[in-house]
């Protein structure tokens, strides 16, 4: 008489059943870990953007980055960019404040619009409220435009 050794067919079945039910569990807890590592990385940039805007102003004797440029859009990277004189124009005496314009994760862009909100187009990741508050905001962040003010 032999022996067969092996799985039965029912002992396979349950073994996949286990495996499908522990993927149902863990696979949307990574589709949410994509999401929260955007947001950490949306919040460092928010962060450190604000800050230097910050320095921008107290070295520029209050002035916001963009305030006395002839383009205020195209301005506004560039000043934090490059090195600024105190008028903001050009020069060698400050900066630069940042190595890169940032791009909001949520948007893949770093466009940035100026005057408040309500100035934002879809294709702008950022949105700069230059010499009326000050303000630095993420656009897009809930999928409708919406600026991420909270942070």
């Amino acid at each position: 008489m032999t022996k067969h050794t092996g799985f039965t067919l029912v002992e396979i079945l349950i073994v996949v059943i286990i495996l499908g039910i522990l993927a149902a569990i863990v696979v949307p807890q990574f589709t949410d870990a994509s999401n929260e590592a955007r947001m950490s990385s949306l919040q460092s940039d928010l962060q450190t953007v604000r800050g230097q805007i910050e320095l921008y102003k107290m070295q520029h004797v209050g002035r916001h980055p963009s305030e006395d440029a002839a383009t205020h859009t195209t301005a506004f990277w560039t000043q934090l960019t490059t090195k600024t004189d105190l008028d903001g124009s050009a020069g060698t005496a400050f900066g630069p404040y940042l190595q890169q314009a940032p791009t909001n994760p949520f948007q893949a862009s770093s466009a940035v619009s100026e005057g408040g909100i309500g100035a934002a187009t879809a294709t702008d990741g950022w949105n700069y409220d230059g010499p009326g508050t000050g303000k630095f905001n993420a656009l897009g962040v809930n999928g409708d435009g919406d600026a991420l003010t909270g942070f």
